[in-house]
Formats: structure tokens, sequence, C-alpha cells
């Protein structure tokens, strides 16, 4: 395995670590850690962002680039299906809307499926 990706692999394993447990700590209501949780879920999006910026470095690339349009609608398209994906799953685990949740969640996988052909294109 080379470096790059070893450290890829902590840092991705830490940083979504942290960033699920903040998301469950803010949802789910009987733990009642809403604020520590939004804090613990922003630590993990930074350390994912981390992440991000050092295997860009490591991989001989800038570290930061100028986005193009293709790149804002993925990851537009990208965040907005995770998180119908996430409400889809709140509702059935959390407010107990089974029907209803699994069918947001399965528009949520769609959108995210569609990022396949956005970003590999179609053949």
């Amino acid at each position: 395995m080379s470096k790059k990706n070893f450290v890829s692999l902590l840092l991705g394993t830490v940083g979504g670590i942290l960033f699920a447990l903040g998301m469950c700590m803010a949802m789910i209501p009987e733990w009642n850690a809403f604020q520590p949780g939004i804090v613990v879920g922003c630590i993990g999006a930074a350390v994912l962002a981390v992440m991000l910026m050092i295997r860009r470095k490591m991989g001989g690339r800038p570290v930061l680039v100028k986005p193009s349009g293709k790149a804002i609608g993925t990851v537009v398209l990208g965040a907005t299906g995770a998180l119908v994906l996430g409400i889809g799953m709140c509702m059935v685990m959390v407010w107990s809307m089974m029907v209803q949740g699994i069918l947001v969640g399965l528009v949520g996988i769609l959108l995210l499926l569609c990022l396949i052909p956005l970003v590999k294109g179609i053949q």
C-alpha cells in the first residue's frame, strides 16, 4: 500500500466516523446532544477536507484548484443525494415513518446513482 493511500485510509476513516457520530448525536433526540453533535460533525467534515488536500499534495497535484461548473454540479448532486438518503433513513429509524422513509431513501439512492454517469461518463 502506498503512503498516499495509507494516509487517505486513516484520515478518511477518522473523518467519516467523526462526521457520522456527530450527525447521529444531532439527529437522535434521545441522546440530547444536538449542539455537541454539530461540533463533532463539523470536525469530521474538516478532517475529510484536510484529507483531500493532503492526498492531492501527495499526488503531486495542486492543493486547491479552480472549480469548474461540472465539479460544482457534481458536488451539489452528491450532497443532495446524501441528504435525501439520510432524511429517508431518519424517517424510518427515528420518526417511525416506514413506507415514506423507504421511498425518500430510494430517491436519494437514485440521485447518488446519477453520479456514476456524470463522473465516469457513458461509453
